[in-house]
């Protein structure tokens, strides 16, 4: 359906049965599968086509090349579009704006779709990559997956879905994750529900010609969803090679409504690990507002649905977009890369309670 070379290669793929399966794929290996504006669009048009076509039996989304399912967003075009705006003092550029709304649109309609949707996410599977394989029914990795909201070293914060994810962890990897940045190998991801099946690396190829072979049903979304499950379960590894790295994390004490004592608590685990001290590592050079953002987001999602959740990640979203520290921490780490972002307030104690609620209006 789209040609080899754009972005995302949209595509339907015949089935032994008669039914077809919509394959997307992302398609720009070099940027590490990095989301576009277009790219969204493609994926959300092509789901919409989907959804209702009886002989459409489920949803595969997968990324090009070995390294990557995809690292997120692309985060350079952005960058300009923030710099712009703050540089003229209004909107003049809206990319921005609609990337995040039709980002977290397609999210929301991902988790909702009634056909089942599986994300071979492996390798890199970070910020917006983690948004698409987390609203999938079916979340397969392999041993070389790597995932992590990196957010806290750019002055975003773990969006596209991530106040829904971190809402179903215990609250102590929750904040551990969120404020750190810190990646996850497969083995840590099964444990915590984030991934529902690991397959081995080298065979991830083969898994879409595989799952034509399968017997789907026309207009039997819950009966293939079931055929997908057993299937699934037969090539499933478990990943017992992987190191168990949330097991260093201990249930330390995470006050929500306090960022001091909360961090003061976490940056008392130096030295349990070599895992905890590079997240820690991170959490210190990381932007203290995204940090007291991210314990609110902690605060408030329990209380909300997985729509409201959405909704409450655009208001932040919009407001980053506003503000300095977002485009400063890209420029820092990926534009100049002088890795000395120079954060909006410099320590993680100054961050004014009225300046983190202005993230959580609605725009």
């Amino acid at each position: 359906m789209h040609a080899a070379d754009t972005p995302l290669v949209v595509a339907e793929l015949p089935t032994a049965s008669g039914c077809v399966l919509g394959t997307l794929t992302l398609n720009v290996e070099s940027s590490l599968n990095s989301l576009t504006l277009e790219m969204i669009r493609a994926m959300t048009a092509a789901l919409g086509a989907w959804r209702s076509r009886d002989d459409v039996a489920a949803i595969v989304l997968t990324g090009r090349g070995s390294k990557a399912f995809c690292a997120g967003g692309d985060i350079q075009a952005l960058y300009r579009s923030c710099v712009a705006n703050q540089q003229a003092g209004s909107e003049v550029d809206d990319y921005a704006r609609c990337f995040f709304t039709e980002e977290y649109q397609l999210n929301l309609l991902m988790h909702e779709y009634p056909k089942p949707i599986t994300t071979l996410g492996h390798g890199v599977v970070m910020g917006g990559g983690f948004g698409l394989l987390s609203a999938s029914a079916f979340r397969v990795l392999t041993e070389r997956s790597r995932l992590a909201f990196p957010e806290i070293t750019i002055g975003l914060f773990p969006d596209a879905g991530g106040s829904w994810v971190l809402r179903q962890l215990p609250l102590a990897v929750a904040a551990f994750l969120g404020l750190t940045g810190s990646q996850l190998n497969a083995r840590d991801a099964l444990e915590l529900g984030i991934g529902s099946h690991v397959i081995e690396h080298e065979t991830r190829d083969q898994l879409v010609p595989q799952l034509a072979e399968l017997p789907w049903g026309v207009g039997a979304d819950e009966a293939n969803k079931a055929l997908l499950e057993n299937f699934l379960a037969t090539l499933h590894k478990q990943p017992s090679q992987l190191p168990n790295e949330i097991d260093a994390i201990p249930d330390w004490s995470v006050r929500l409504e306090d960022l001091a004592a909360t961090t003061s608590a976490l940056f008392a685990l130096q030295g349990q690990s070599d895992w905890i001290d590079r997240g820690l590592q991170n959490l210190r050079k990381g932007c203290p507002t995204t940090a007291a953002i991210v314990l609110e987001q902690l605060r408030r999602v329990p209380q909300l649905t997985l729509a409201e959740s959405f909704a409450m990640e655009l208001s932040i979203a919009t407001r980053c977009a506003q503000l300095p520290d977002f485009p400063e921490g890209v420029r820092a780490l990926l534009i100049d890369k002088d890795g000395q972002p120079d954060w909006q307030y410099k320590q993680l104690t100054e961050v004014p309670d009225a300046h983190v609620r202005s993230h959580f209006s609605a725009p």
